[in-house]
């Protein structure tokens, strides 16, 4: 859903000039409609009271911009690892079913089709769950 500023500051009791202030600074993103209008995701309306809870403690809206840009790089980092850990999944499961054989061959085989960057994850997986 894209929100016009005007209902993103009705919905989060925001004034417009503050939520173009917070777009000014960097701390929200707005898309240019062909006709010049902002409109503002769905985000935005969590990302303003995450704003303004953190006015509320005392932090600078320069420290509130550097946890948004580490929240922001957080999620990407988490979505990088999701991906990594469901393709290191199938590659488990092919693995699995080569094991129902059970033979010296197959176990070779296994051993070179695992890559050295999937023994990695798998080892730091180990790490990470002991």
């Amino acid at each position: 859903m894209k929100l016009k500023i005007g209902e993103l500051a009705k919905i989060t009791e925001v004034t417009k000039r503050t939520i173009d202030y917070y777009t000014n600074l960097g701390l929200l993103e707005a898309q240019r409609s062909a006709t010049n209008y902002r409109y503002y995701d769905e985000n935005a309306i969590s990302q303003i009271k995450y704003i303004e809870e953190c006015k509320r403690n005392r932090l600078s809206l320069e420290e509130i911009k550097e946890r948004l840009r580490n929240n922001k790089m957080d999620n990407v980092d988490m979505n990088h690892l999701k991906e990594k850990l469901e393709n290191l999944d199938k590659e488990i499961k092919g693995i699995l079913q080569s094991f129902e054989g059970d033979n010296q061959h197959k176990k070779g085989e296994i051993r070179n089709t695992i890559s050295h960057e999937s023994i990695s994850l798998i080892q730091t997986l180990l790490l990470l769950l002991s």
